[in-house]
């Protein structure tokens, strides 16, 4: 029942699959929710996989609009509103820490969030539809999986900025050495399946991204661990192109 209550947790969290928990749910299974973020990675993405084989009768960029607009509304936008809020407050926030995490609190979107989640919404669609023209659709799966991993990763390694919030009770619920296992199991199946090149340019990403973070904020937010999943899905879909 713990585990089913995890489960459920980051099902909710990350999607808006209609699940319902019954139970009081403790502080302790929603850090051990982190262990799950890639099984409900790889939920999603058989999912738009399967969207993707329904719809195999039309042509690939077709498909692969589909399928974005599938997999946006899944996650309910979640990762791209990180996204634009990061945009927003890296370039207005000039350097500056305490002005970068009040842009980020701010709901209105500039032109800059604008022009980023159009570049990487087009980015995957183009991505999309080369890897549905060659059924590559487990580099799709290893995208989103991948990207989801990225978060109990970013949380295990990165101190939390702000003192309250949905990611600092993550961060210090979190167990640690079972989170370690997940991410390395992740890993080596990603190795095996899909080859290096996938998991190394995710992983590169991530550190850069990672850096950039300790350097302007001293560690992460919910909106720059929601950047990291778009840049990190983005980047995989372009390599398992490209490679």
């Amino acid at each position: 029942m713990f585990q089913l209550q995890a489960l459920l947790i980051a099902i909710q969290f990350l999607t808006i699959l209609p699940v319902k928990l019954t139970e009081p749910v403790a502080d302790k299974t929603i850090g051990y929710s982190l262990l799950f973020y890639p099984v409900v990675g790889l939920i999603m993405a058989t999912i738009l996989v399967a969207i993707a084989s329904l719809l195999d009768n039309q042509s690939p960029a077709v498909i692969a609009i589909l399928v974005l607009s599938c997999w946006v509304i899944l996650t309910g936008g979640l990762h791209l509103d990180g996204l634009a809020d990061s945009a927003d407050a890296w370039l207005g926030g000039l350097g500056d820490k305490s002005k970068t995490l009040a842009i980020m609190k701010d709901p209105t979107s500039g032109p800059i969030a604008v022009s980023i989640l159009f570049l990487v919404l087009a980015i995957k669609w183009v991505m999309l539809t080369e890897l549905i023209a060659e059924q590559n659709y487990l580099a799709i799966v290893f995208a989103i999986t991948l990207a989801r991993t990225s978060l109990p990763l970013l949380f295990l390694t990165t101190p939390y900025v702000r003192k309250n919030g949905i990611g600092a009770l993550l961060i210090n619920q979190q167990p640690r050495r079972l989170s370690k296992q997940v991410i390395l199991a992740v890993a080596i199946i990603s190795i095996l399946l899909s080859g290096f090149w996938l998991l190394l340019v995710g992983f590169s990403l991530f550190l850069l991204l990672r850096y950039w973070m300790q350097q302007r904020l001293g560690g992460t937010t919910g909106d720059t661990a929601g950047a990291v999943v778009e840049l990190v899905e983005t980047a995989v879909l372009i390599t398992a192109v490209i490679f």
